[in-house]
């Protein structure tokens, strides 16, 4: 029974220690961080036409590579299973 006791104490201890480095950690780098593409940049400003034709290419493209990737990744795993790849 002593064991578990030990076991618990120890768990506890060492979560509220975690949890306090983690946050200390955290707060630390999300004052580094800089934000990329944060809706900051655009507030106040009204998307044009281009904008948003240049958003919609720029999404289909990565669609489109998606997926190939997909496909390439269902092939490979079809030949490692043994099955044979869809028509």
């Amino acid at each position: 029974m002593s064991q578990r006791d030990g076991f618990g104490s120890g768990f506890l201890l060492g979560a509220l220690i975690g949890g306090t480095v983690g946050g200390i950690v955290g707060a630390l780098a999300a004052g580094r961080r800089s934000p990329l593409n944060s809706s900051e940049e655009f507030a106040g400003q009204e998307p044009t036409e281009e904008s948003i034709e240049g958003a919609r290419r720029s999404l289909e493209s990565k669609i489109a590579q998606l997926n190939l990737a997909i496909d390439d990744v269902r092939e490979q795993l079809g030949s490692v299973n043994g099955s044979s790849p869809e028509p």
